[in-house]
């Protein structure tokens, strides 16, 4: 590899930078001799803070401006949350490859350390996502659920200002920030399936670039891209973004995956879920699979109708 400089364009938040650093980490053990700078860029998602993410819209929310930025060279290699990646790239880019997969549930962050089940009709529960909104209310219908926005930190100061009573949020995150001792307790994936590719950090290239190319392969974990590739064909099978009630789980068993898929109404009045398993080579065949049995079993009407 000749390779001189790499320059990884990020979200700003702690967040994202965590997550870029942890690509710069990869890279320079890797490749000593590579200098490896982060360019942090600002996104709509970012900056938009006032408005429900469903009803901002979702293609590219949180990715856009930095894929502008891979596209004309400033950086080369995107890193982002691959949940927050659609499944259509802009022409010319790539999902060059994702690090070992970290934690995929959601948890349940309360402020007086109540778990879900001693939540009552009573409590405000604070979620930005369909997804654990419809998924929330299957469980319990009388739980009221406020929109909530903004990074970790700010979503914590909303909660203890009284915003909400208990937030759902992304394990991953908390973990990564080292606010683990925050969490109240973690879903079981049966009770709130986790978002696609959900715990992933996404390499984002460009197609023509050979280099990098070779470069990300070398510090990509192959069974997280596997079983996150598959959970994205599910995805674009379904054609849900990551702003309706959509969710798709693979667990991998030795030469065996299992992939769990989820379609349901944002009142969670309506919830359809399906599993398969398959060898690890159909794995993509199956999801496509998935997808299409749950569309056909009421899932199409179901996001018609959120649409």
């Amino acid at each position: 590899m000749a390779k001189n400089k790499i320059n990884i364009g990020t979200r700003s938040s702690q967040l994202a930078m965590w997550q870029a650093e942890a690509v710069k980490k990869a890279l320079l053990e890797t490749f000593q001799n590579t200098q490896v700078e982060i360019v942090p860029i600002n996104t709509k998602g970012d900056a938009v803070l006032d408005v429900a993410l469903s009803k901002i819209g979702d293609k590219g929310l949180f990715t856009k401006e930095i894929e502008n930025a891979l596209l004309d060279g400033r950086v080369d290699v995107a890193v982002h949350s691959l949940k927050d990646l659609p499944t259509l790239l802009p022409e010319g880019l790539t999902l060059g490859g994702v690090l070992p997969r970290g934690e995929v549930r959601d948890v349940l962050v309360s402020r007086d350390g109540r778990g879900l089940n001693e939540l009552t009709s009573a409590d405000k529960i604070g979620t930005s996502s369909l997804r654990r909104q419809a998924q929330l209310l299957h469980f319990n219908p009388e739980l009221q659920v406020v929109d909530i926005r903004g990074n970790v930190n700010t979503r914590l100061r909303k909660m203890e200002e009284g915003h909400c009573d208990a937030m759902i949020m992304a394990g991953a995150g908390f973990i990564r920030l080292g606010l683990e001792e925050r969490i109240t307790e973690f879903f079981p994936v049966e009770v709130m399936l986790p978002a696609v590719s959900q715990g992933a950090v996404a390499m984002e290239i460009r197609d023509n670039d050979p280099e990098m190319t070779e470069i990300i392969t070398q510090i990509t974990d192959p069974k997280s891209l596997l079983t996150t590739s598959a959970e994205r064909v599910f995805l674009k099978t379904i054609e849900g973004g990551c702003q309706v009630p959509v969710a798709c789980y693979s667990e991998v068993d030795g030469e065996k995956i299992t992939l769990t898929g989820l379609v349901a109404s944002v009142d969670g009045s309506q919830l359809l879920k399906e599993s398969v398993t398959c060898s690890l080579e159909h794995a993509n065949a199956n999801a496509r699979e998935l997808g299409q049995k749950l569309l056909l079993a009421g899932g199409r009407e179901i996001l018609g109708q959120i649409r």
